[in-house]
């Protein structure tokens, strides 16, 4: 396995490597929370080379008690990832439709799964086109991959170690929903509304723009200390399903903390036990 590399790629780097004899693996993994499904996307046009992997069906388990978008089954992951022509060592590119959401659940699946040579297109497919780069509508058929998942590489929390991680001293628990969400006023998705006790509130907003494009390392350390990630400082994230707070992750990553872990089931899963407590309103983070 080749070293880890850097989360993300611009346009004119992947042109690059694209021309390449043995260039990166394209994934396009546009999805949407409600709407037309993300292949529709890919079939209209995509980034010549590029394979559809499917978030909710490929790079997720079955929605139930461990939330919306559970961790895969790993002997499912891989026969997916090596039917999408992932091979081991080798570099994979992930993009979605722009919000960077989907392409960075992708990243981080990837990454736990024990791949590292995995990065997100910095801006998605609007960047490419914005770029005047060329489209294809064909589907490839992908070469098939020998990639092997060694799941737990990235660390991740169940709702027990997401409760302690709320309630350390030394610690931080991210809820990177929408402010109204996490304070209990609305709950358009889930059944229960409120954040677990203890977690700080930084929604997603505050550290990535609506492009999908990430400030510089130094801003995003400023924002998330802001919140209280700070030196000597364990934190974790979650939101409504484990989607957008793998993009936090990644942005933690850009800021230095490799160390962040992803509560993967997320109020999705924490409001599927009516035992486990619920708080409301603005609280305080550490």
């Amino acid at each position: 396995m080749s070293g880890t590399q850097q989360p993300l790629v611009e346009v004119d780097t992947l042109v690059a490597e694209l021309d390449q004899a043995d260039p990166p693996t394209l994934l396009d993994v546009r999805w949407r929370l409600v709407g037309p499904p993300g292949r529709d996307d890919y079939l209209a046009g995509h980034l010549p080379g590029a394979v559809f992997v499917d978030l909710d069906t490929a790079l997720c388990g079955p929605p139930g008690a461990g939330g919306r978008h559970p961790l895969p089954d790993p002997a499912a992951l891989q026969a997916a990832l090596r039917a999408a022509g992932v091979r081991a060592g080798h570099p994979v590119v992930v993009y979605d439709g722009g919000d960077g959401l989907a392409a960075a659940r992708a990243w981080w699946t990837l990454r736990w799964a024990g791949h590292r040579s995995v990065r997100l297109l910095h801006g998605g497919y609007p960047a490419w086109v914005v770029a005047g780069r060329p489209v294809s509508t064909d589907a490839p058929a992908a070469r098939p991959g020998d990639v092997v998942v060694r799941p737990g590489e990235l660390p991740v929390l169940d709702a027990g170690q997401a409760a302690a991680l709320a309630a350390a001293d030394d610690a931080v628990l991210l809820d990177v929903r929408a402010a109204p969400r996490y304070r209990g006023e609305v709950e358009p998705i889930d059944p229960v509304a409120g954040h677990v006790p203890g977690a700080a509130n930084l929604p997603a907003g505050v550290y990535v723009g609506p492009d999908g494009r990430f400030p510089a390392a130094e801003v995003l350390s400023e924002r998330f200390a802001e919140a209280g990630v700070t030196e000597g400082r364990a934190v974790g994230a979650y939101c409504g399903s484990g989607v957008t707070a793998a993009q936090a992750v990644l942005a933690l990553h850009l800021a230095g903390r490799t160390d962040a872990a992803l509560y993967v089931g997320s109020w999705s899963n924490w409001v599927a036990d009516p035992a486990r407590p619920v708080a409301s309103g603005s609280t305080p983070g550490h």
